[in-house]
This record gives structure tokens, C-alpha cells and sequence, in this order.
């Protein structure tokens, strides 16, 4: 079978402090924090995908592809389907508001939902949902999530 392709993005802010812009839904909240994620389309690019997927899912729209860092195959957390993940580093402008919530458009499966957005100081101290936070250390060795246990 073939995997997904699927990209997610490390959209970090710079205000004295690097940050990376995560989510809940907040109608689903044992789903975990996230990062924006999600399949890419027949034709697309990844650096399209993986901006129109920041967009999609938290509303921002001004950030900048930095580079894409990895490429992780992994299996699908509950359906054990497989995947391929490209994982890129985008910039957000220092502008950004420190948190808001979005519901999502379009005509994809998760239209409707709404995400509660929001940027964490990095290292984080938490890892992220189905360990989406495990590349941060690719893009800067102080990044790398530190467990608080």
C-alpha cells in the first residue's frame, strides 16, 4: 500500500524568544496539541501544500517557507495506515497575535472544526501529539522538546 503524503509545519516566531504556533480543537480535546498538518493534493507542490495547510488551519496567513527539514514515514496513530510526512520550518512575522481561535474553511475533512491557536515558547516542555515535535532539534539543538519528568 501506498503512504500519504502529508506535510506539517514548524511555523516559528521570533519575539526575544523562538515560538511555534500550535493547536487544540476545542471540540475534540483528547486529541492533544498539534502543528498544521494534513495530505497534500494531486499537482501540488509540498511548499504550497504545507503553506496552505498553515492556512487552513489556524488562519495565518503571512508566513515564509524557511526549508523543508525532514522526511518521516510513519503509520497513521489510529488507523496504522501508512504515511510520509515532509516536515518544513516556516517563519511567522513577529506581528502574530499570541493566540486567537479558527474555524476552519473549505471543502476538506475538517471543515467546520475549530482550532484554538496559539504560540509556546521553545524547547517546549510537553511533546506534542503523536510526537510532532520530534524534528524541532533538526532546525535548532536548543529546540529539541525537553521532558518535564
Amino acid at each position: 500500500m501506498r503512504p500519504r503524503i502529508r506535510v506539517a509545519a514548524y511555523v516559528i516566531r521570533h519575539r526575544g524568544l523562538p515560538e511555534l504556533l500550535v493547536f487544540d480543537h476545542v471540540d475534540a480535546p483528547g486529541a492533544g496539541t498539534q502543528i498544521p498538518a494534513g495530505g497534500v493534493r494531486p499537482g501540488e507542490e509540498l511548499d504550497e501544500a504545507v503553506l496552505r495547510e498553515v492556512r487552513e488551519e489556524t488562519g495565518l496567513r503571512a508566513a515564509t517557507v524557511m526549508g523543508q527539514i525532514t522526511v518521516e514515514d510513519k503509520p497513521h496513530p489510529d488507523t496504522g495506515q501508512p504515511r510520509r510526512t515532509a516536515f518544513f520550518h516556516l517563519a511567522a512575522p513577529a506581528e502574530s497575535p499570541d493566540a486567537w481561535i479558527h474555524r476552519v474553511q473549505g471543502q476538506d475533512s475538517d471543515a467546520g472544526m475549530v482550532f484554538s491557536c496559539r504560540f509556546l515558547a521553545l524547547p517546549l516542555t510537553t511533546p506534542l501529539a503523536d510526537h510532532q515535535d520530534a524534528w524541532l532539534g533538526c532546525i535548532d539543538e536548543n529546540w529539541a522538546t525537553r521532558s518535564s519528568t
